[in-house]
This record gives structure tokens, C-alpha cells and sequence, in this order.
């Protein structure tokens, strides 16, 4: 049995998913026998709640190629692309049975990589990272600029791209956890990512997000494997699809004004005075866009503000997040992928395995209070939905069997 790791977000899964998903198993790719997918939940790391919620995502998953899909928790998929994928690794190293991290790539090299990612934890490249900082550039920005300098201007440019830049996080986390796992990328095709157009027949994660946003689905459709449509499909006729920010777009705004100072400096990630201008700003602000704009600079991005915005929301306090995930909630798992759970357990899985309800009653404490944050922010999740779900919606779903 040769066990294949990825860290995902599906949303949706397309046929560039579809693609990579089968590389994994391919004999000329990565010859996996077995594939877990670790994946975020009902929050994405753009900030936003995901297009539709994380069973169904977990049911396209296992229809399209994964074995086990396990949750990588909101806290995690709320964070920067070192914590992302921090915590994704550590998971897969939690289960004991995994052989090989795989990640697609723009550039496909994994040699090339792996130097981005040594150079970036020497103390040449953190010393030049400092100086750019200083100089009041985000941290982006600053990051390749100093990568750059430090192994040349081709490696820089691998920052300058949104998988290049995961798959870089990955091997730094494999590095720094000492994860038992070597590591494979797999050339993204198709459209890039973002892209604002399909090409051939794949197109990117957030332009299909816009055509079903705008009421497309059919025009979405085209772009992704046939399980992934009915799974889409079925999870529209059923009011699941698709989640909006601007659908609690009043319970984000009467939440920011509720918030005092110490609450927004409170927030993962806050620092420098950022606090005072997302204090400011939410007292001001009439919609979330106008927040937002608000708050925004060079050395503040969007993407960051909207997890702060959405940290903000869900009540996400830095003191209440592990450094890693504390347990591995196994979210579904096709036949084969009992193999893998199997696996797990008679070697000696690292961290607690939830696959049934009620197991979460066990946690210890501090695992209890993520568990209970988790339940809290899927009952907030049910407010971005075409149908408001009710609360419990964490403690009553079912494990997912394909």
C-alpha cells in the first residue's frame, strides 16, 4: 500500500482537480495505491465560506478520486499559507501511514522547489526578509524580494505564483515537523489559477465561484467531472448551494460594531496597529466591501482582511488555536479508504481519530474547546446558505461512506 497525501479546498472540484486526482494513482505519475485528502471545512482560506458545505464537498472528493477525506479545521483554513499548510501536514503526518505529500505546481519542478524552500528558513533570506519589512511592503512582496536575492531571480519568481507558493509551505512544513513523508508535485494544467477565463476544458476555481454566484450553473457545469456536477447539482436543489458572504453581510456588520479595541487586536494575526483601523473602519463602514476598502493598504492585502473579517465573525481569537490540529476528523471514506483508517489505527495514529458521532465527548480540553468552535462556526456557516440551515448541523452529520 503506497499512501499519497494532498491538501485541498475543492471548491468546487473541477476538472483540473480531476486531473491531479488522477495522476496520484497513475503509474506514470505518482503510483499511489491510496489517496487522503486533507481539506478544509465550511471556510476557505480567501476568507469566505466555502461555495457549499463540507460534506458535500467530501461526498465530490471521494466520487472523484480521494480515499479519505479528513477536515483541516476553520482556524487553519483561516490562516496564512505557512499556517495552511502547516496544519495540513501535520495532519497527514498525524495518521502514521502516509508515505508521500503530493501538491500541483505551476512550474512542475520539484528540485526547484525544494531550494525556495531551504532558502527561505536560512538565516540569509530571514535577514533580508527583515530589512524589506522595514521598508513598509507587504509581507508578500517583501518575502520575494528577499528569496530573490538570496537564490537568484528565478527562484524568486516561483512567489509569484499561488501553487508554487503552497508547495513551497509544504516542504517547509515537512522540514520543520520532521514529517515521515517525502514529497511530489504535479504540473498544474489548464487555466491558471484565478484566471478569468476557461481554457480548454478546465477552468479555474473562482471563475466557476462567479458563473454559479451569478446563477450559471449550467455554464459551470462543462468545466467539471460528472460526479462533481451531480454532487453540485443536487446540493443546489437542496438549498446548499451556493454559500455568500453577502448573504449575513448584516450579522458581519452587527458583529464588527459590537467589537471593541481590544477584541479586534485580539484577532490571529493582528499586529502593529492594525487593530486601530479595523476598529475605525468597522464603526464606518456601511457594507463589507466598504470595510474592506477602509482598512486596505499595500502591506494589508484583501485576502488577509477577509480572514480577519472572517475570524471576526466566527468570535476566532489567537489563544484558542493550537499550534497544530489537535485530533483528525474524518469527514468520509470510500471502501478502499477503510484500508487506510485501518492503517492508522494498528500504527499507532499520533492524534485522536473522530470517524463516529459523540467520539468529541473524549477531547481533552484543550481539543474540546477547537471541537466546540468548529460546531459554533458551522451553526454561523448555515447563515451564508440560499436556506438558512438550523443549528447542530456539526454534532448530527453523518460520516460520509462512498
Amino acid at each position: 500500500m503506497k499512501v499519497c497525501g494532498v491538501i485541498a479546498e475543492f471548491n468546487p472540484l473541477h476538472n483540473g482537480h480531476a486531473h491531479f486526482l488522477k495522476q496520484l494513482k497513475a503509474p506514470d505519475g505518482v503510483g499511489a495505491t491510496h489517496v487522503v485528502a486533507v481539506m478544509s471545512g465550511n471556510y476557505v482560506q480567501r476568507g469566505e465560506p466555502a461555495l457549499l458545505p463540507k460534506f458535500e464537498r467530501a461526498k465530490t472528493a471521494l466520487a472523484c478520486g480521494a480515499d479519505v477525506v479528513v477536515e483541516l479545521p476553520t482556524p487553519y483554513a483561516l490562516s496564512s499559507a505557512e499556517g495552511f499548510a502547516r496544519a495540513g501536514v501535520a495532519l497527514l503526518a498525524a495518521l502514521g501511514c502516509v508515505d508521500v505529500l503530493a501538491f500541483g505546481s505551476e512550474c512542475g519542478d520539484i528540485a526547484a522547489l525544494k531550494k525556495a524552500a531551504a532558502t527561505l528558513d536560512s538565516e540569509r533570506c530571514e535577514s533580508l526578509l527583515r530589512y524589506h519589512l522595514e521598508g513598509g511592503i507587504s509581507f508578500a512582496e517583501a518575502r520575494q524580494k528577499a528569496l530573490s536575492e538570496a537564490a537568484g531571480a528565478a527562484i524568486g519568481d516561483l512567489l509569484s505564483s499561488p501553487n508554487n507558493t503552497l508547495g513551497i509551505e509544504y516542504l517547509r512544513a515537512i522540514a520543520a515537523l520532521g514529517a515521515p513523508m517525502t514529497a511530489a508535485t504535479v504540473k498544474r494544467v489548464g487555466a491558471d489559477h484565478d484566471a478569468a477565463a476557461p481554457l480548454g476544458d478546465i477552468a479555474s476555481a473562482s471563475y466557476l465561484r462567479g458563473l454559479i454566484g451569478d446563477n450559471r450553473l449550467v455554464n459551470a457545469l462543462p468545466f467539471m467531472p460528472p460526479d462533481a456536477r451531480d454532487c453540485l447539482t443536487a446540493a443546489g436543489g437542496n438549498g446548499l448551494c451556493p454559500a455568500k458572504t453577502e448573504k449575513a453581510e448584516a450579522a458581519l456588520l452587527y458583529r464588527l460594531r459590537q467589537m471593541s479595541l481590544d477584541e479586534f487586536a485580539a484577532l490571529p494575526g493582528v499586529s502593529e496597529g492594525l487593530e486601530n483601523r479595523l476598529f475605525a473602519a468597522a464603526r464606518q463602514a456601511g457594507s463589507v466591501d466598504e470595510f474592506l476598502s477602509l482598512v486596505k493598504t499595500r502591506r494589508y492585502p484583501l485576502t488577509r482582511l477577509k480572514r480577519l473579517l472572517m475570524a471576526a465573525y466566527l468570535g476566532l481569537t489567537a489563544e484558542i488555536i493550537p499550534e497544530t490540529p489537535p485530533y483528525i476528523r474524518v469527514l468520509g471514506a470510500t471502501e478502499a479508504g477503510y484500508d487506510v483508517l485501518r492503517a492508522a489505527k494498528t500504527g499507532g495514529c499520533a492524534l485522536p481519530l473522530l470517524t463516529r458521532k459523540g467520539q468529541a465527548d473524549a477531547l481533552d480540553p484543550a481539543a474540546r474547546a477547537l471541537w466546540e468552535f468548529e460546531c459554533n462556526a458551522t451553526d454561523l456557516y448555515g447563515l451564508f446558505l440560499p436556506t438558512p440551515s438550523p443549528c447542530g448541523a456539526e454534532q448530527t452529520a453523518g460520516f460520509v461512506k462512498m
